[in-house]
């Protein structure tokens, strides 16, 4: 009976070197550390990694080396850490982060890496004068007709 080699198409390099295709590490008690795609050396695709005890640590989409689209993290003792969007690696749009003993700590919104306090989703109410109206649209006050 002829046996059959099994081939390992994982940890591999390109021709430059560079990591690429499919790749797993792993601790030196045996626990994996990470799974994850590169594409000539960089990460993208889809990618976890985990504590030294096992538990996941996160998980995230790469686009060439950047982290994009959803994220979810976990602290060492499992309980969620953070959730969110990134765009670019950048936080971006609804994220909520949590303390190490599962309590909210913040929710809200991000843009482009930035924190803001208002939901870009939903109305905002501005407080703006007559002339301010008027000026910002170039239009006379006196031609406004106000209803009640």
């Amino acid at each position: 009976m002829e046996q059959k080699k099994e081939l390992n198409f994982i940890n591999l390099f390109n021709a430059k070197g560079e990591k690429h295709g499919y790749w797993k590490d792993y601790y030196d008690n045996g626990n994996l550390f990470f799974k994850g795609n590169y594409v000539d050396g960089k990460r993208h695709g889809y990618r976890e990694e985990y504590w030294s005890n096992g538990k996941l640590d996160y998980k995230v989409n790469y686009v060439d080396g950047k982290r994009h689209g959803y994220w979810v993290s976990y602290y060492e003792n499992g309980n969620l850490c953070a959730k969110g969007n990134y765009v670019d690696d950048k936080e971006h749009g609804y994220w909520e982060i949590y303390y190490d003993d599962g309590n909210l700590m913040y929710k809200g919104f991000y843009d482009m890496g930035k924190k803001v306090d208002y939901n870009p989703h939903e109305p905002m109410a501005i407080e703006l004068t007559l002339d301010e109206i008027a000026s910002k649209f170039g239009i006379n006050v006196n031609q406004l007709k106000i209803k009640k």
